[in-house]
């Protein structure tokens, strides 16, 4: 006897329709799975095998081949589980025959005792069921609202397959998951900038790189709040877009890190690695390819603290993704390209005591030393950040003043998301999500410039010994700064002060 239940795999963000192909013969008992399974797949002969017989029913003694079709594709993991088990149940009579399989799908690890645990990507399963033709998705519980999140196929929640052979077979239904909607959830009762002192031109600066999505990176002595800058980025960001939070938490189910019970991520992705992190943890990698932190800020933060520390092969990683908003990893089985466009926010001491250059300590570093930890920065990375701003020790009043007298990230939020919104009734909808993503042509077809402006851009240009992407990144950060005083028209003012968010290369590195 012969039966097809149609399963899903995953590759890279992207999910794919397999039929487990099960065939029932009487001959001397056997169990074969074939398909290029990895050891995953392999090992559900025994996780089937015991669970079919925990949970009330023989296994049948035949010569059971199970082929996970196309056969030219490696699947990976233990989310075949769940439709194996099934195409044998249906040989062995344990599913009616008139239980109908052609349009359900199924994904999910099964336990010893019957029970369906969570798999990795169920939402990226899902949407390649959907675009199958399949009209159900049978998802374990523990995923079931995250696959819901797909429109156009109704979601069960699969706690045993005791449940699931009682709802097929018509004995119990399983009610289905509601589609969740899509809902913002900023960072309420989190870090707030009304908590930040002083540091006005750095609170200038984020505000600027939050509406245009801009990279920065932050230099000043220890304890002027680099960090804390930083880690109230997340709350003046505008909320995720549908599309953005979608392909957001694909990205998140893949890497096996969405929390459980949650539907979409409504709030960007903040990712801080340690600086002892590897550039295969930062890019992604490994014998089958997971995405990297790159990849899981997409459509968020990366913040790197203390930037020098990481090994310049790490930081030198970043320059292709920068540019090209994905990364490609290439391995002998194929490969994968996952999605990176994030802001990049880099926090350092400008020497490492921390100290050089300041108004009342002296700094213990020799003139080399200052040099050689300053060189660590490589040329290529600094000319990709956008702004570069400098934070200097507070003095007291500035660490005294009443809260009252600093904003709030909720008022900071409000002009970012004038100042996106301003932007995208220029450029209309679908075209970019913020101005870092201007290419060259946009940025010649939407920086409109006056006669100021282009007699300051020329001096800047020439005095500062600007690249041709150095140049397009100023003309960016302006078109950034003229969106917040909605001005359709980059002026001499807008553009004097990208420009001074751009300066600090010339004092430290010049």
């Amino acid at each position: 006897m012969l039966s097809t239940v149609c399963g899903a795999g995953l590759y890279g963000i992207d999910g794919f329709v397999v039929r487990a192909e099960c065939d029932a013969s009487d001959r001397l008992p056997e169990f074969d799975i074939v398909g290029l399974p990895d050891a995953a797949v392999k090992e559900a002969k025994e996780r089937v095998r015991t669970a079919c017989e925990n949970s009330g029913w023989r296994f049948p003694d035949m010569a059971l081949t199970v082929n996970l079709a196309p056969a030219d594709r490696r699947k990976e993991g233990s989310g075949f589980d769940l439709p194996i088990l099934l195409g044998i149940l249906r040989c062995a009579g344990v599913l009616r025959e008139e239980v109908e399989l052609d349009y359900r799908c199924f994904a999910g690890e099964l336990s010893l005792s019957g029970g369906v645990r969570g798999v990795r990507g169920a939402l990226c399963m899902c949407a390649a069921a959907r675009e199958a033709g399949l009209r159900e998705f049978y998802a374990p519980a523990v995923n079931a609202v995250e696959a819901a999140a797909v429109a156009g196929i109704t979601v069960y929640p699969v706690e045993s397959i005791g449940a699931l052979v009682a709802h097929l077979n018509g004995d119990k239904p399983i009610e289905p998951v509601q589609p969740p909607g899509m809902v913002d959830k900023p960072l309420v009762g989190g870090p707030d900038f009304v908590d930040v002192r002083g540091q006005l031109m750095a609170k200038r600066a984020m505000e600027i790189a939050a509406a245009g999505g801009h990279n920065i990176l932050l230099i000043g002595p220890p304890g002027t709040g680099k960090s804390m800058m930083a880690k109230r980025l997340s709350g003046i960001l505008p909320p995720l877009t549908f599309e953005e939070a979608i392909e957001t938490t694909k990205i998140h189910s893949v890497a096996g890190i969405l929390p459980e019970g949650v539907s979409l991520l409504g709030a960007r992705p903040f990712r801080s690695p340690h600086h002892t992190m590897s550039a295969v943890s930062l890019v992604g990698g490994g014998i089958y390819p997971l995405p990297g932190e790159v990849s899981l800020a997409h459509n968020g933060v990366l913040f790197l603290d203390e930037l020098p520390e990481f090994p310049k092969q790490v930081t030198d990683a970043l320059r292709q993704p920068l540019e090209d908003r994905q990364v490609t990893i290439t391995r002998a089985n194929g490969r994968v390209t996952y999605p990176c466009a994030f802001m990049l926010v880099g926090a350092m001491n400008p020497c490492r005591c921390g100290y050089f250059g300041h108004t009342t300590r002296k700094c213990s570093c020799r003139p080399d030393d200052v040099r050689r930890y300053i060189s660590r920065i490589s040329g290529p990375l600094l000319d990709r950040m956008d702004i570069q701003i400098e934070m200097p020790s507070l003095t007291y009043d500035e660490l005294s003043e009443e809260p009252r007298v600093t904003e709030s990230s909720e008022k900071i939020r409000e002009r970012v998301v004038g100042a996106r919104e301003f932007a995208r009734r220029r450029m209309g909808e679908g075209a970019v999500f913020c101005n870092a993503q201007l290419d060259s042509a946009k940025i010649r077809k939407y920086c409109r410039t006056d006669e100021g402006a282009v007699q300051l851009l020329r001096s800047a240009y020439d005095a500062l010994g600007l690249s041709a992407r150095g140049y397009d990144r100023i003309m960016r950060v302006a078109r950034t700064i003229a969106d917040l005083d909605e001005s359709e028209i980059i002026r001499d003012h807008h553009v004097a002060e990208a420009v001074q968010l751009r300066s600090l290369d010339r004092k430290y590195w010049g």
